[in-house]
Order: structure tokens, then sequence, then C-alpha cells
């Protein structure tokens, strides 16, 4: 049968519902062939609830997982899958209550999208990159400004996939360590910008911090930046030195 053929008999065909619906075209087929059986199932449902307009989704990971009958960490696999296939951005979110923001890119897309739209949710990119202006300013060890430069540098991490918690962790991290560098005698310059933190942030990729460590850095920073404030007042140091304990995670 001739592609005409086939498209004159499917004119006579009709939707059931006019609602609800998805086109299940080529770049329908090519996620097929690319992703395992259980992320290909998260994409046909992120398919059917996304935005026509945008080919992006919030949910709590939690929903997610209910949707598809599958638990939160089989999820999470799924979503990191998307990922690294390079099928969806994945704006993970802070915690596992807080709504991820997922967008299916072009080649997966079959909608042209609004040309209002810049494919960037701006309201997330800037919660995204507030959040890391507050806790970089808040650190103590850094010039205390957040330059456009920074904010660009943190908008590009979101667009990475980059958690919000392992840019706070590496931000934790690098200050327990430049206090602990001053406090040993090293140079006194503070951080000048948030790409100093940009091997941190791959350090904590690759191993991130135990929860129970997040909260003894919170703890460590504020005794050292309390230590700093001393030490300074006191002029030049006379030596001696002073030890983080870290565990293996992070060595």
């Amino acid at each position: 049968m001739t592609s005409e053929a086939i498209n004159e008999k499917a004119g006579n065909l009709g939707l059931k519902e006019s609602f609800g619906w998805f086109v299940a075209g080529t770049s329908f087929r090519r996620a097929l062939r690319t992703l395992s059986d259980g992320a290909f199932k998260l994409f046909a449902y992120l398919c059917l609830e996304a935005d026509r307009r945008t080919g992006r989704f919030e949910a709590v990971q939690g929903d997610l997982a209910k949707a598809i009958g599958k638990s939160r960490r089989i999820v999470g696999k799924y979503m990191e899958e998307l990922k690294h296939k390079h099928v969806c951005i994945v704006r993970s979110a802070r915690n596992q209550y807080a709504r991820t923001c997922i967008e299916i890119l072009d080649e997966y897309w079959p909608y042209r999208r609004s040309s209002e739209d810049n494919g960037i949710d701006e309201r997330i990119c800037d919660a995204y990159v507030e959040a890391i202006k507050s806790d970089f300013v808040a650190l103590g060890c850094t010039i205390g400004r957040f330059s456009p430069r920074d904010a660009q540098f943190a908008r590009d991490l979101q667009e990475r996939g980059v958690p919000l918690e392992i840019v706070q962790d590496a931000l934790l991290m690098g200050a327990a360590r430049k206090y602990i560098s001053w406090l040993n005698g090293g140079a006194s310059q503070p951080i000048g910008s948030l790409a100093y933190f940009s091997a941190l942030v791959s350090e904590m990729q690759q191993r991130p911090l135990p929860a129970d460590y997040r909260e003894y850095l919170h703890e460590k920073i504020v005794r050292l930046a309390k230590a700093w404030a001393k030490e300074s007042a006191k002029g030049p140091k006379n030596g001696g030195c002073l030890a983080m304990p870290c565990p293996e995670i992070v060595q």
C-alpha cells in the first residue's frame, strides 16, 4: 500500500478521546530502540504528561514511582539513563520531596516548541542560582560577592544536570579546606569566584558525601570560622597545624 493510500485510509479514522494523547512518531521509535524497558516506560509517561509547548514536566520522584509502578530508587536510575543517553535534561530536586524538572530534548520531542520559550525554565533556574548564591556568600571565606560570571557558572551547572545538593556539598568541603589552610599558615586570600569549586563539584559527583558527614561539615565550618576570626585578631601566626578528619569517601 502506498503512503498516499495509507494517509487516505487514516483520514477516515477518528480519535475516541480529544485529549490525553501524544504523537508517537519517529522520535518515539528512536527512544524505544535507545532506552532500557524501564527507562522507556518512564519516558512514555513523561511524554504523555509533559507540557506540549515546552516538553517539560515537573514531579516529585515518589509520584513518578507510583505512576509507573516502580520504587523511587529505580526511578532515579531511569532518570539517570534518560540524562546520560541525552534523551532528557533532568534538573534534580534538592531532596526527594521537592519537584524535579525533566525536559525532553528536541531529538525526542515531536512538537514544535513555543517561539517564546527559550528552553530554560527561568523560575526553576533562578531558584537554583539563588540557592547557590546564598550559600556561596554565607561561607565567610569568599569575597562576599556573587558576580554575573558566578551566576552563569551556576546556570551552566544546572544545564549539565548537577543536583543542587552536590554543589552545596562542594561549597561546604571547599570552605572547610580553605579555613584549615588559613589556620595552617596558607595564603589568606579569600575565594574569589564560584569556579574555584569546579573540581570539588566533580569530586562530589564521583563520591557523594554521606548525610551525617554533611551535618558534621556544617558544624565544623562554624567552628573553623570562629577560630580563624580569633587568629586574624592576633595578627601573624606563629606556627601550628590543624587537621580535619575526613571519611574515606572524601579522601
